[in-house]
């Protein structure tokens, strides 16, 4: 019994090059994707320097790097077209944490705080942000507290803060509101402090 061979039909040369490069595009991906996780894996190990987080963070999407080497992402939009100057009071929220998750401060209610009043990357965070917007900020040590640290924050730590900014006030304004809340309270039979127990 004989068997008739069955022709294939001869691939078309385009179809040929459209193979070649899905499995080259494949094989691209797999490099990036290896690539990618050992960077994230090098960066988040607790003993990789600050730098090579830096560098990997700089490299997800969404993280802005500006020259001073601060790093933010925009969490929410705010709304406005001005942005807090040094002049101004910021009215925050705020959670600041190290690179390995220990959370060193957060506000509990929502927190004045001169913009100029802070770390050098903090400021430049603020002046950043339009009213109502949330911020997460990557601040190397030379943006924080550097080489000297600062209660439980260890020297040369990079700190990553979450900051809503809620409102801002130029400072005067704050200044001259503060000067009549106190003139008031002097004031025989005026209205009594916050808090204060009623006298009987």
């Amino acid at each position: 019994m004989s068997t008739t061979a069955v022709p294939i039909p001869p691939t078309k040369r385009g179809v040929l090059l459209w193979i070649w490069a899905g499995v080259a595009a494949a094989v691209a991906f797999a490099i990036w994707l290896a690539f990618a996780g050992t960077a994230g894996a090098i960066a988040n190990d607790p003993n990789a320097t600050n730098e090579a987080f830096l560098a990997f963070n700089r490299t997800r999407p969404g993280v802005v790097e500006t020259p001073s080497g601060l790093q933010y992402q925009v969490l929410k939009k705010g709304e406005g077209e001005t942005f807090p100057t040094d002049e101004d009071v910021s009215l925050i929220q705020y959670s600041g944490k190290l690179r390995d998750g220990t959370v060193f401060d957060a506000s509990k209610q929502p927190t004045p705080l001169p913009v100029a009043g802070s770390v050098p990357g903090f400021s430049e965070g603020l002046k950043l942000m339009h009213k109502g917007a949330k911020y997460r900020l990557w601040l190397k040590p030379e943006l924080a507290y550097g080489p000297n640290g600062a209660g439980p924050i260890p020297a040369n730590s990079l700190l990553i803060f979450d900051v809503e900014l809620i409102d801002f006030l130029p400072e005067s304004v704050v200044r001259e509101a503060q000067q009549r809340q106190q003139a008031q309270q002097a004031v025989p039979g005026g209205p009594p402090p916050p808090g204060a127990q009623p006298q009987r």
